[in-house]
């Protein structure tokens, strides 16, 4: 889940502009720029949900093969995290309502691209150029909000910001269903991308004119190489994992994502000299110095991956393995989105005041048991499992996720000296992208790799499916385990520290 409404680029660039002067209360003209603004942020996070539930309609509509499937998202999520740090930087040098309408410019463009591609390679070059442009416009957000409202006012716009990324994690599934459903004009599920066209316009319209410019007085520089180095080192590892199990694992890809593992040495090695020559390295490796800060990198990492693997297999098994309608699925998972809105309210207010720590532990624990919950469900029902019937795993997971998402960042960020709180939070989103693109890639290997070839050749695809989504779900226990025991390393108590760190 990408949740823009505390994207960490920006944050770097609030930490660089420096004090807002404070407008007229009277002057409306900030509101439409706010409107303007979450309207970007709604996009983005619609686009990541809205389209997994069209995946099967793909499919069957451009003859994708199941390693595209895992690229039309795989491909945005790496682009965007990819660029995530970049996009900020480049606010801060250029300007951000520039680089902002930039980037919603070729979001716009790239949602044209998807939705007119009627070859499966052309889709997802169109949905990497898509997560690219929105890694320029996301990371603006919070920017321009810094230097649009003064201080009184921000708490209730970060407010409205919560407000929209729930209703985006309930939307997107369900407006997927309805587009994907109604086959509109016949274009099957191509609807999904092209209402971003006439909200991508009006948005750059009314940004254009409401807008105002704004720029770091000290920004860091670009650091392209370990853009190329990072992005490289991810592309050696996730294309062989993705296409591997349809080439039918050939020696190239093992030394392939061996040689990601020198690439990523190069990487490192390159940032400390980068650090040395100007102060402006892609990732601050001194902040890894911090056992807390190293642990949540960890965290935000391996949640990543368990969310990448989950979010694709589940909507693969619902519609391809049990055979639902795009708009059943899209329901079935409405208590699920509801019960994360809910929990993640709850923990930042109540809960991780009170108990620390523990809350983000709890949520863990609760994930991991509705995953197991749901492992027996699908075992003990077999392909004549219910939406009800599911819905006792799926308010369990919810309620894990909103009890670690809301006040992860918090947490991980609560011991990380303030003047780093930028740098460090932008490497916190950065990492959680990476960590489900990684988690799109593993799919080929804890579930593709899972389907029983003879049962599909014998047509029981709900049987092979159901099957694949058990063995997958416990990839996702998994790796849940390894955040819980991360957790450990996180401070006990964050509040007073967190609040300090992330007040900028």
């Amino acid at each position: 889940m990408s949740v823009t409404a505390t994207d960490p680029p920006a944050a770097e660039a609030t930490e660089a502009s420096g004090p807002a002067a404070p407008q007229s209360p009277a002057d409306r003209r900030r509101w439409l720029a706010l409107a303007v603004v979450m309207t970007a942020s709604f996009m983005d996070l619609v686009d990541v949900t809205i389209v997994n539930i069209a995946m099967p309609s793909i499919q069957k509509d451009i003859g994708a093969s199941f390693s595209i499937l895992q690229w039309i998202t795989e491909g945005y999520a790496l682009a965007f995290a990819a660029g995530l740090i970049t996009g900020g930087r480049l606010g801060d040098i250029y300007g951000r309502r520039r680089i902002f309408l930039l980037g919603m410019s070729g979001f716009t463009l790239a949602s044209m691209l998807c939705g007119i591609a009627g070859d499966p390679h052309l889709l997802v070059a169109a949905r990497v150029f898509q997560g690219a442009t929105a890694a320029l416009m996301v990371p603006q957000v919070l920017a321009i909000v810094h230097t649009t409202f003064p201080a009184h006012e921000r708490g209730k716009v970060f407010g409205m910001f919560g407000a929209v990324v729930g209703l985006g994690a309930v939307s997107g599934p369900i407006l997927g269903a309805l587009l994907t459903q109604w086959n509109l004009f016949g274009l099957e599920w191509r609807p999904i991308f092209l209402v971003n066209l006439p909200v991508g316009v009006a948005g750059l319209l009314l940004g254009r004119r409401y807008i105002s410019e704004s720029r770091a007085p000290k920004a860091l520089k670009l650091d392209l190489v370990g853009v190329l180095l990072a992005s490289g080192g991810l592309l050696m590892l996730l294309y062989p994992l993705t296409q591997g199990r349809e080439l039918g694992w050939p020696l190239w890809g093992y030394l392939c994502m061996a040689g990601s593992a020198v690439v990523f040495a190069a990487f490192v090695a390159y940032e400390r000299y980068k650090a040395r020559k100007d102060g402006s390295p892609l990732v601050e490796l001194s902040l890894f110095r911090v056992k807390s800060f190293a642990a949540g990198v960890g965290v935000e990492i391996a949640f990543g991956v368990a969310c990448g693997i989950f979010f694709l297999i589940w909507t693969l098994y619902m519609q391809i393995g049990l055979g639902w309608s795009p708009l059943r699925a899209g329901l079935t998972g409405i208590p699920f989105s509801l019960a994360v809105s809910i929990a993640a309210g709850l923990s930042v207010q109540k809960l991780v005041p009170r108990f620390g720590r523990k809350v983000l532990q709890a949520g863990a624990l609760a994930m991991a048991a509705g995953v197991l919950l749901y492992i027996w469900e699908a075992g003990h029902y077999g392909t004549a499992i219910k939406p009800w019937q599911m819905a006792a795993p799926l308010i369990v997971m919810g309620l894990g996720m909103g009890l670690v998402v809301a006040p992860l960042t918090e947490a991980v960020l609560s011991e990380v000296p303030r003047e780093h709180s930028g740098s460090a939070s932008g490497l916190i989103n950065t990492t959680q992208q990476l960590g489900n693109a990684v988690g799109l890639g593993l799919v080929s290997v804890v579930f593709f790799n899972a389907l029983d070839g003879k049962a599909l050749a014998a047509g029981r695809t709900g049987e092979a499916f159901a099957t694949a989504f058990r063995h997958g779900m416990w990839w996702v226990a998994g790796v849940l385990g390894v955040v819980l025991a991360l957790m450990f390393a996180l401070p006990r108590r964050s509040a007073g520290a967190g609040a300090g760190a992330g007040a900028e």
